[in-house]
Formats: structure tokens, sequence, C-alpha cells
């Protein structure tokens, strides 16, 4: 009885799936413009239903940080839904130095495909 494929083709078939299913982390880039300094960030990652659609651009946040450096809220100001959904994701995570006061800074994370 033969083999129905042979062993490079699963392989190549495998490769292939992990490509397309994974999330990609590299092709987000953020830049923050604001009083306070960011001391973590996690890194937005590229939805693979925006990679798969070859949706690229950038999403604008408004993002509101206690006097303890945690995010409050954030008001998407711009970007494709999907974009802004991660993006948002992402920044729920991040930290800011502590202030005596809260702030709002502004964020313009990118998104490009390749």
């Amino acid at each position: 009885m033969k083999p129905l494929m042979r062993q490079g083709t699963v392989g190549a078939l495998f490769l292939a799936a992990a490509l397309v299913f994974a999330p990609i982390h590299s092709w987000a880039q953020e830049s923050v413009e604001g009083s306070r300094k960011v001391v973590q960030k996690n890194a937005p990652v590229y939805p693979t239903l925006a990679r798969s659609m070859n949706i690229r651009g950038n999403v604008k946040l408004d993002v509101i940080v206690a006097p303890n450096g945690t995010v409050k809220s954030i008001d998407i100001k711009g970007g494709h839904p999907i974009l802004a959904q991660a993006a948002q994701k992402a920044v729920y995570g991040w930290k800011w130095e502590a202030a005596p006061h809260e702030t709002t800074e502004l964020l313009e994370i990118k998104f490009n495909p390749e």
C-alpha cells in the first residue's frame, strides 16, 4: 500500500498552515506622544484575519492613564476596526511611570503586513 502523500509534502503543508494561523508579532510599531514614560509594553499582535486580507494602516488612540500608571480607558480615534481591536488589547496591558495625576497619552500604532 502506497502512502497518500510523501513526507516532504506533509511537512510543507504543516509549515504553510503554521504560517497562516500563527499570530504575527513583528509587523506592528508604536509611537507614543505624551508626558509620561512607558515602563512596560505588550507588543500588538498583527491579527491573522487582517494579514490574510492584507489590511494595513495606523491606529490612533487616546489613552487615559491613572496616577499609578495603569490604563484607565482608551478612546479609539482612527484606524481599521480589526487593527484597532488588536491595538487596544495590547495597550490595556501597558504601564506608565507613576505621576501625581491622570494624564492623556496619544498613541499611534502602525500595522504593516510586509
